[in-house]
C-alpha cells in the first residue's frame, strides 16, 4: 500500500451485508459523515456500483459546495471506494469477524491517485482525516448497531 494512505479501522457488530447496504445507499453518506461536511445526496438515491456516479451536497465552515463522485473500487460486501474530481479516493474496507456476527470496517483516505498529492499534504488533510474517520465509523457503528 502507498504511503499516501491514512486508515482508520473498527470492528462493529453488524454483517458486512448490513454495513454494505448503508454504505452503498448515497442518501445515509450525510448520516454517517463524521467531518460534517456531506450535507445531503443531491438527484437520485440508486445503490452504488462499480461506475455509479453521485451528487452531493457539501459545506465547508460556512462554505456551501457541491460535489459529484465515481464509484472506482467494488466487492460486493468487501469493498466500496469513490473519487470525485480531485481523484483522491475514500475507500471502505470490510472484513467479517466472529463468524460474520461482526465486521471490521477500515476507512481510508488515499492520495496516491491524485495529481495534486503536495497540494492535499499541504492543506493537512491526511492528518486531519482520521479524527474525522474515527467520527465516521462510530457514527456507522450506532446505525447498523441499532
Amino acid at each position: 500500500m502507498s504511503d499516501r494512505v491514512v486508515s482508520v479501522s473498527r470492528v462493529i457488530k453488524a454483517s458486512p451485508e448490513a454495513i454494505f447496504d448503508v454504505l452503498t445507499d448515497p442518501a445515509k453518506h450525510a448520516e454517517f459523515d463524521g467531518s460534517g461536511t456531506v450535507q445531503q445526496i443531491r438527484g437520485d438515491s440508486e445503490r452504488l456500483q462499480l461506475g455509479s456516479k453521485f451528487g452531493m451536497d457539501m459545506k465547508m465552515g460556512p462554505m456551501p459546495y457541491r460535489i459529484s463522485s465515481t464509484v472506482k473500487e467494488f466487492e460486493e460486501n468487501r469493498l466500496i471506494a469513490w473519487a470525485h474530481f480531485g481523484k483522491h479516493r475514500w475507500r471502505y474496507e470490510l472484513e467479517p469477524v466472529d463468524g460474520g456476527a461482526a465486521t471490521e470496517v477500515t476507512e481510508s483516505f488515499d492520495w496516491s491517485t491524485s495529481p495534486a498529492k503536495f497540494a492535499i499534504e499541504l492543506a493537512g488533510y491526511p492528518k486531519r482525516h482520521p479524527a474525522n474517520m474515527e467520527a465516521t465509523l462510530e457514527r456507522l457503528a450506532e446505525l447498523v448497531e441499532a
